[in-house]
């Protein structure tokens, strides 16, 4: 059963909360929205390479400072190019967010297909990752004035945030059925076998001795 991005139990509600934080972030202050978001993700990145510093040096035996020194150098560096120049980052964001939703519903998509096989779903679970599948492809191609666009991709992360939650729980139901279906049947226990249940009582004659 096809089950990325579900394997875990929180990474569908996490997507979805933070979908629905940054959707309504976008709907109730477009202006604003972009930039904040890209400040979001630039304190994201650096709180993600004083982690990876952290961790390197504290497993600096195993080997891992070099790689996590580097991950970390990374990290800081994009975190602060997004803080120093959010305005001019914001202008690439719109179709960041475009592809995000265009890829996040097509996996939703294929779960719930493949989910279908397992716990039975109506059509109208597919309704709404179609739809954030589609405005996704749209917002890619970017037709309208930045405000307008921003407002309808903070509607789609909307839509995208609830759908998620709705596909998260459609998904532990189907996980947990297939996991039962698919459990090792255990082997009942054998009946003990007496060894002396095959002994034979045997007429003999007694001879006697000279």
């Amino acid at each position: 059963m096809f089950t990325f991005g579900y394997k875990s139990r929180l990474n569908g509600p996490l997507r979805a909360l933070i979908a629905l934080v940054i959707g309504l972030m976008m709907v109730l202050n477009p202006d604003e929205a972009l930039t904040t978001v890209v400040k979001i993700i630039a304190a994201f990145l650096l709180a993600s390479g004083l982690v990876s510093l952290v961790v390197g040096l504290k497993d600096k035996k195993n080997g891992s400072l070099p790689l996590m020194s580097f991950n970390a150098i990374v990290d800081v560096l994009l975190g602060l190019i997004l803080f120093m120049f959010p305005g001019f980052v914001a202008r690439f964001i719109i179709y960041l967010i475009g592809f995000m939703l265009l890829a996040f519903g097509a996996v939703q998509l294929l779960a719930l297909f493949s989910a279908k096989r397992v716990v039975g779903m109506g059509l109208g679970v597919f309704i709404l990752p179609a739809v954030v599948t589609l405005i996704g492809g749209f917002i890619l191609f970017n037709p309208f004035a930045e405000s307008v666009m921003v407002m309808i991709a903070g509607a789609a992360m909307i839509v995208y945030g609830a759908s998620e939650l709705f596909s998260s729980w459609k998904m532990k139901k189907a996980i947990d059925e297939y996991e039962i279906h698919k459990a090792p049947e255990t082997d009942t226990p054998s009946e003990t076998v007496n060894p002396l249940s095959e002994v034979k009582d045997v007429e003999y004659e007694k001879v006697d001795e000279q």
